[in-house]
């Protein structure tokens, strides 16, 4: 496949790139410095140039608590950067998938959410990716939106990527025991994101590693566990005591009621995905 993938410079994009190279495709990986999504005209002219099989976004503002403040640019990236693209991929007749968070959720519910429940964002952060969702089927019905949250994976700078080096180091870190999601390591996510792609069914999707998910401070325990670190080092906290700027759902845990429907496998275990990361670190 031809496909183009923005946001190159992070954690999920490089995983994909790397997948899709080594499945031979012809995969072009886009930082912002090669693509702004939030320039339409540049965006229209490039994948109207290049005419690809696919279009995978993983381009993203995903400072949560930043966005509070800089709500400008969390929408330019997260809404009207998703519907250029969506726009430049039906112009050139190109499956567009896009990648949404659970977020999109208020967390008032603490099982699973589904494609049946109606998102209720709470912070700006997740106010501009439902804005991007909706954009994006507004414009192009073809799309496909992809939620996922709690990614980890190589070269990844957010929490739960950088945990274990933080253990490894000695050094303690806050664990909140009662906030709740389903983890996903980047580069299983990076295989069903191809796989979707390739598919060109339009629609959203659910994508989280497989298990009932967990708290920060269970998956914490996990890092320890396999690991070796000790457990001294976590310091049990609430989400309520971290006072941070930005709202955020206490439980997002995602599933899916289509992809097994439409033949797709589910992704192994996250904590069977854990430990090969932590292994091929």
């Amino acid at each position: 496949m031809k496909i183009v993938i923005t946001g190159a410079n992070g954690m999920v994009a490089r995983a994909v790139h790397k997948y899709c190279r080594s499945l031979g495709d012809d995969a072009e990986a886009l930082a912002r410095s090669d693509l702004d999504i939030s320039d339409r005209d540049a965006v229209l002219a490039f994948i109207g140039e290049f005419r690809p099989d696919a279009v995978i976004n993983c381009a993203a503002f995903t400072d949560v608590d930043g966005a509070e403040t800089r709500e400008a640019e969390c929408f330019a990236a997260n809404a009207e950067g998703v519907e250029n693209l969506a726009e430049a991929c039906r112009r050139a007749d190109s499956a567009f998938l896009t990648i949404s968070t659970d977020y999109v959720f208020d967390g008032s519910n603490t099982g699973f959410y589904t494609q049946r429940d109606t998102p209720n964002p709470l912070g700006v952060y997740a106010k501009a990716k439902r804005s991007g969702e909706i954009r994006t089927f507004a414009v192009y019905p073809r799309s496909i939106i992809v939620r996922s949250g709690w990614i980890f994976g190589h070269g990844g700078t957010n929490f739960l990527s950088v945990m274990p080096q933080l253990l490894a180091d000695g050094k303690s870190i806050k664990a909140i025991s009662d906030s709740y999601g389903t983890p996903t390591f980047a580069d299983d996510l990076a295989v069903r994101l191809r796989e979707l792609a390739a598919a060109d069914l339009p629609g959203v999707y659910h994508v989280t590693n497989a298990g009932g998910g967990c708290s920060y401070l269970e998956f914490a325990e996990k890092v320890c566990d396999v690991g070796g670190f000790e457990k001294d080092l976590l310091q049990h906290a609430s989400h309520v005591d971290l006072k941070r700027p930005a709202p955020r759902p206490v439980s997002s845990k995602l599933a899916c009621l289509i992809s097994e429907k439409l033949g797709f496998e589910p992704l192994r275990n996250w904590d069977i995905a854990l430990e090969s990361y932590l292994r091929n670190k």
